[in-house]
């Protein structure tokens, strides 16, 4: 009767250690897996939601003649001519000119913001690890950071041979300084316990650098890198504009010349597309170098 009574875990200790340490049945061990599935669906659903919501409220707008709405196409019509096999326009996404906009785009993005994080993640950490330095290069950091990517055009186009070097300037420059300013922040924001420690055990300051500060920094400098990715995009399509002759937002500008606003749609849900993408691009791989934080 007593070894009736033993409760769960005293039964369990009496166990032989092979049977405590046994797997779990395949059964067993996916019951935890369940919840999480449920969250990761109730997530889609409510993303999925969203979209619909959206699309409804544009749908409405449009054929209820709401304001000005009724100069816009409704999403209907932009699916119809986004991936119909014989566009109007030609810019569906079957043509090769729309390809090659996205491609023109995409290289441009794709170098400036390789030379943001090349350039702009070394003199962030130096920023944020090296106070004389902060206080002699920040100022003037911040006073050049406001300027908008749109007035350095005249300088990029006089200073820079031909269209292609200005316009990844022009994106290069306001990625640039997303990422020195949230990498500097992320560097000056670690815990100064960490650092004490580090060098109570002997470590040097390059050994800090590399094995305290750029670690713990990661979490934050990749948060900072994604805005960095979203604000070359937007500053692409500036100065596609004003000096391109092939990309997204010349397509977009071309598209309002010419009265085509199915097209200026695909163009904007494109971009929206690419941007969204190669953000979720750095996040994870941001997930994947901090995979320590999730523990």
């Amino acid at each position: 009767m007593e070894n009736a009574r033993l409760t769960g875990t005293t039964a369990e200790a009496l166990l032989p250690r092979e049977a405590a340490e046994a797997p779990l049945p395949r059964e067993a061990s996916s019951v935890g897996l369940r919840p999480r599935a449920r969250i990761a669906g109730g997530r889609f659903a409510l993303g999925a939601l969203g979209f619909v919501l959206f699309a409804g409220a544009w749908y409405v707008l449009v054929a209820a003649h709401v304001w000005r709405f009724d100069k816009l196409p409704d999403p209907l019509s932009v699916a119809r001519e986004w991936f119909s096999p014989n566009p109007v326009f030609g810019t569906s996404l079957f043509t090769a000119s729309y390809y090659a906009d996205i491609w023109a785009s995409l290289v441009r993005v794709l170098a400036a913001f390789a030379l943001a994080v090349l350039l702009g993640l070394p003199f962030g950490i130096v920023l944020g690890w090296n106070r004389t330095l902060r206080e002699f290069l920040f100022p003037l950091v911040e006073l050049l950071r406001p300027i908008p990517p749109l007035a350095w055009v005249p300088l990029a186009v006089l200073a820079l041979p031909g269209q292609e070097p200005a316009m990844i300037f022009l994106t290069w420059i306001a990625a640039f300084f997303a990422t020195v300013l949230n990498t500097m922040l992320a560097v000056a924001s670690v815990d100064e316990t960490h650092l004490r420690a580090a060098a109570c055990l002997g470590a040097r300051p390059l050994d800090v650098l590399r094995h305290v500060i750029v670690p713990s920094s990661l979490p934050f400098i990749f948060t900072g890198l994604q805005i960095a990715m979203g604000t070359a995009w937007f500053s692409l399509v500036a100065a596609e504009m004003i000096a391109g002759q092939a990309g997204l937002g010349y397509l977009t500008l071309n598209s309002y010349q010419q009265l085509q606003t199915t097209t200026i749609v695909i163009a904007m849900g494109t971009l929206g597309i690419l941007g969204f993408f190669s953000s979720y691009l750095v996040r994870r791989l941001g997930r994947t170098l901090a995979a320590w934080q999730a523990k």
